[in-house]
């Protein structure tokens, strides 16, 4: 838990929430608030533990950094392993692979901060996003008459920015426990858009679980999560964010590592499919294992 990404604080409020629910459940539980220090987070490793709950978000818990480090050492751990976190993290690379097994997907093109003043898609609106980041860190939607050059401090994510077509319509997220859907959630908020402050203040946005679609849109939305579940390899729980445009869906990102905080997505949908918090967290360490 915890990290040095820009999503540290919600990883430590996901961590906190996990270990009290392992605990309370029988497990004998050492929390882990890990920092940039590799030799410090081995020694804070061993004894060799039985598993790990990755409850990192983020660039490095959830990129397959970390889980590199596990595999070597040997302990199985939650949520997936180094192949399907690198490239679900990797928003063009993910929205490749999705478009081989026939996703529909937002067109993008990848800039240098320099290109943003360029018309993109020709005309606004238009999604910035940073190539590799979370939770919404980073992202930008461009209306008619803004203009966005970052300087280098404003963009603290590389030279590269993805420029996303902006698809109109409903926010929908699908939480894929094994090769499960647990069902549709509409995210409404008053915001722009659903931000990092709309996933992770109180208030800051309306769950509606299940969403109120029709039905054979409601049915795709969770075949189309599977598939990219199981596109990507991705093992325990994972979370497909999409948009409906009142024709179409567009599948964004999965998420890998989702948040496990009071106000987050798949505990919500969990509850809705009758699963409680504390089985979730149960099941994902019984399912906990290592690459190959």
């Amino acid at each position: 838990m915890g990290g040095w990404s820009k999503e540290r604080e919600v990883s430590l409020v996901s961590g906190a929430a996990v270990a009290t629910a392992l605990k309370d459940t029988g497990f004998q539980v050492t929390e882990i608030d890990v920092h940039q220090d590799a030799a410090a987070l081995l020694t804070q490793l061993y004894p060799i533990p039985d598993k790990v709950f990755n409850a990192l978000h983020g660039r490095f818990g959830e990129d397959g950094c970390v889980q590199g480090l596990l595999n070597i050492l040997g302990v199985p751990y939650t949520h997936s392993g180094v192949l399907a976190s690198a490239l679900a993290m990797d928003k063009p690379m993910s929205k490749r692979v999705f478009k081989e097994v026939g996703i529909t997907v937002a067109d993008h093109q990848i800039l240098t901060r320099e290109q943003l003043s360029q018309t993109v898609f020709g005309s606004k609106p238009h999604v910035i996003k940073p190539l590799n980041e979370g939770s919404s860190v980073g992202v930008n939607i461009i209306y008619e008459g803004d203009k966005y050059t970052p300087t280098e401090k404003e963009w603290p994510f590389g030279n590269h920015v993805m420029a996303e077509q902006y698809i109109p319509g409903r926010e929908l997220t699908v939480a894929v426990m094994g090769e499960r859907a647990l069902g549709v959630t509409e995210i409404k908020t008053g915001r722009r858009f659903y931000d990092y402050d709309a996933k992770y203040s109180d208030g800051g946005s309306i769950h509606q679980v299940p969403a109120q679609l029709p039905q054979d849109i409601y049915d795709e939305a969770m075949r189309i999560s599977v598939l990219a579940h199981k596109t990507l390899g991705c093992r325990g729980i994972s979370r497909a964010d999409m948009r409906y445009d009142g024709k179409d869906l567009y599948l964004l990102e999965v998420n890998t590592q989702p948040g496990m905080t009071p106000t987050s997505l798949v505990p919500e949908q969990a509850s809705y499919a009758n699963i409680s918090f504390e089985n979730l967290v149960v099941w994902l360490v019984e399912h906990a294992e290592c690459d190959g």
